[in-house]
Order: C-alpha cells, then sequence, then structure tokens
C-alpha cells in the first residue's frame, strides 16, 4: 500500500490545555492512498498531537491501532478531511477511549462521544460529515456546546456497558490525558483489562503489583509472549518441585507463574500487541499443566514421610483430573448450548467463580497445607473441593438448560441486564 506523507504548518492558537496538547493538526500526517480508497469511504483523522506515553504507547498511536482493529486504517489531515464525502472519525489526540466505544462510534452517524466528567465534560471523538468538521474541531478549544443534528452522549449514556469478551458489566472510559491524571488513567485503562468473572487472588491480591510491573514491562518493550515463556519456564520448575517434595519452592514457582499469567494478558490488552499465536500459548498451558501438578504433588508426599496408601492415592488423582475434566466440558456445553459461560448467567454465578475449584484458589488449599506441614491434607482437600464444586456446577447447568427451555432461546447474562 503506497503512503504519502503531507506537511501541515498552521499558526498555533492557544488553548485551554494547552500545556498537553496542540489544537492543530499533527506535522506529520500520513495519509493512505489506494485504489479502493474513494471520497466516500470513512477516514480517521486525529485531532493535534500529543506527546505522552502510556503504556509504552503515545496517544494518537494508541488511537490508530484502535480503530485499525475495526478495521479503520486510512488516516486524513484536517485540511483533507475539510474535502472529505465519507464519514470522517474525528478524534482528539489526547484522548484514550475504551475499544468498546470505538466500535459503537464507527455504528452511529452523526454521533459525538463525550468525556464521563459530570460536571465538565470534554469532546473525545465523533462521527460526522464535512459540513461539521469546524463546528465539532471548535468543541475541542471552546468546550461543549450543541451542534444541530448530532446527538452527544458520554459513555455511560451509550448503552455498551457489557463486555461480553472480558465477562464484565462496565462503563468504558473515554477521557482525556494530562500529566497530571497520567497517572490515574493508566490505572483506570489497566483495571478495564480485567475480567469480570475470574478467580479471588486475580480479582483481589494482583491488581497493584501486576499494574506496577506491567508498566514497567510495557516501557521497555518487552512482549506479552515473553512473560509468557518466563510463566512457562515457572509452570514446569513448579511440577518437578512438586514432584520431588520441595513444596516451598514449588509454590514459590507456582504463584510467579499465576502472577505472570496475569501480567501477560495486561500487558498485551493495554499494549494492543495481543496476537492468535499469544492466545493459544497462553491459554494453552493454562488448560493443560494444573494437573499434572497435583498429580506431581501426590507423588512428593513420599519426601515427607506422607504418601498416601495406593487407594486414597488414585482416588484422589481420579476425582482430581476427572472433575477437571468435567467442569471444562460442563463450561462448553453452557457456551454452545446456552450461549454463554455459565459464571456469568447469574450474579451469585460470577460470585462463586472467585472461590470455584480452579488453579489459584486449588493453590490456597495447598498452601494453607504446607502452613500446617501437611501437604498431604491439601492435596486431599484439593480433590474434596473438586468434587463438590462439580456438583454445584452440574447444578448450575442443569437450571441453565430449564430457564433455556423456558425462555425459549438463549439465556442473558446479567451483566446484559438494565
Amino acid at each position: 500500500m503506497a503512503k504519502t506523507t503531507k506537511s501541515v504548518a498552521k499558526k498555533p492558537r492557544a488553548t485551554k490545555k494547552a500545556a498537553v496538547v496542540d489544537i492543530q493538526p499533527a506535522v506529520e500526517v500520513t495519509e493512505k492512498i489506494n485504489t479502493p480508497l474513494t471520497s466516500f469511504s470513512p477516514v480517521l483523522c486525529i485531532v493535534g498531537s500529543c506527546e505522552l506515553k502510556v503504556f509504552g504507547l503515545s496517544l494518537p498511536d494508541r488511537l490508530r491501532r484502535q480503530f485499525a482493529r475495526e478495521g479503520l486504517t486510512d488516516e486524513i489531515s484536517v485540511e483533507v478531511a475539510a474535502t472529505h464525502t465519507g464519514p470522517i472519525l474525528l478524534v482528539r489526540a489526547d484522548a484514550v477511549i475504551d475499544q468498546p466505544l470505538i466500535a459503537g462510534l464507527l455504528k452511529r452517524p452523526s454521533f459525538v462521544i463525550l468525556s464521563a466528567e459530570e460536571n465538565a465534560k470534554s469532546f473525545i471523538a465523533a462521527n460526522i460529515r464535512a459540513k461539521d468538521l469546524n463546528a465539532v474541531v471548535a468543541l475541542v478549544e471552546n468546550g461543549i456546546q450543541p451542534i444541530s443534528g448530532l446527538l452527544m452522549r458520554s459513555p455511560a449514556e451509550m448503552d455498551v456497558g457489557f463486555w461480553k469478551a472480558l465477562r464484565k458489566k462496565e462503563t468504558p472510559y473515554a477521557m482525556v490525558v494530562s500529566k497530571e491524571n497520567q497517572e490515574a488513567v493508566a490505572w483506570r485503562m489497566f483495571m478495564g483489562t480485567y475480567k469480570g468473572a475470574t478467580d479471588i487472588v486475580t480479582k483481589h491480591l494482583w491488581p497493584r503489583p501486576a499494574f506496577a510491573v506491567t508498566k514497567f514491562l510495557s516501557a521497555r518493550n518487552v512482549t506479552p509472549n515473553m512473560v509468557t515463556s518466563v510463566g512457562a519456564v515457572m509452570t514446569v520448575l513448579a511440577f518437578f518441585a512438586f514432584l520431588y517434595g520441595y513444596y516451598w519452592f514449588g509454590m514459590a514457582c507456582a504463584w510467579a507463574m499465576t502472577f505472570l499469567d496475569t501480567v501477560d494478558g495486561k500487558l498485551a490488552r493495554t499494549t494492543l500487541t495481543s496476537s492468535k499465536w499469544g492466545d493459544i500459548f497462553d491459554h494453552g498451558i493454562d488448560l493443560v499443566h494444573p494437573p499434572f501438578w497435583y498429580l506431581a504433588w501426590g507423588f512428593g508426599l513420599s519426601s515427607w514421610g506422607l504418601s498416601l496408601s495406593s487407594q486414597v492415592f488414585w482416588i484422589v488423582m481420579i476425582a482430581i483430573f476427572g472433575g477437571y475434566i468435567v467442569q471444562r466440558l460442563m463450561e462448553g456445553i453452557s457456551i454452545k448450548w446456552l450461549g454463554l459461560e455459565i459464571h456469568i448467567w447469574r450474579k451469585i454465578d460470577t460470585l462463586f467463580r472467585q472461590i470455584t475449584a480452579r488453579r489459584n484458589p486449588n493453590l490456597i488449599l495447598l498452601q494453607l497445607s504446607l502452613l500446617i506441614a501437611r501437604p498431604d491434607w491439601g492435596i486431599i482437600a484439593v480433590a474434596a473441593w473438586t468434587i463438590i464444586c462439580l456438583v454445584l456446577h452440574g447444578i448450575q447447568l442443569v437450571q441453565g438448560l430449564q430457564a433455556r427451555n423456558a425462555e425459549g432461546g438463549t439465556l442473558t447474562s446479567w451483566m446484559a441486564k438494565p
């Protein structure tokens, strides 16, 4: 695809945010020109320039990546936009926008997104035509004024609060960034990458340290796959440590792996570098390793003189392996037959997901057993909790199937309801 670079020089004007962003078009504006592009094609137009970075990306580059994810890769200057006859996606250079808002904006012509502040809303982005360009650009400089024919809404008013991919109910963010609020904006963006239905450790223990590590790594161009690779090494080390009874070292490796498992996902989302391979790599490790940790833990008990009898050992392992596999199958059935993950159907299901028999809650049981020097009790507790949760998930699934039949279709998550 050919590219030309157009230099735009324009006399600077005073703005309310002059210390943060120059409202004039960026000096270097890349305009993509190719055969399919016509004057009726939708284009991106970034107003102003901004050197601030969040998670290693300049704000304009972040916006370009986000719009490209929705299929919009052609960008023009404000001057060229004035003669453009197709849709113009106008966005200010010093803004951050949650991805669901961008997807929603592309579908809504004659629409303006405002920031979320109640008392001092600011212009963030708009889907407009050239006839409204000057009036909308003026919003950046002069504050919010009604414009005939344009609908202006803040994120809370856009009905995009349910993000199914991350299993959460949350008002998306749209914010103007300054040096003063840069850290707060980064924290809000980071928390916006969290899934709504997850385990208690990931939800309550890891966020603050993971935020610090994610910021540190993103500023040094460390990729999510690099982090996942280190996590994979920790996974293997934990397995062999458990196998030979070095439980404390193994637990340190296991907790490090679970922490890095949080960091790699957050790093991918905050830097907009997620990939299909990275997703397979990360989730493949997550899916395969937990049962083998428990098996190694069981064999390692001999080093402590706490070996289970052969009969008890295999009952415990069958309960853990069988329960793990059946629970995963139940989750697949829920997605296939009910149209959603069972963990987000009702609020109680989302709360139960925090402690259900998955890796991190099970590690808590093992850690507690080490504190009282009875790792044998820990693996038995994991088996018992797996069976209990399997029964509860079975009840969930039956209730879901009954509700689906009663409603005559797929279920609706509580997060998607008003």
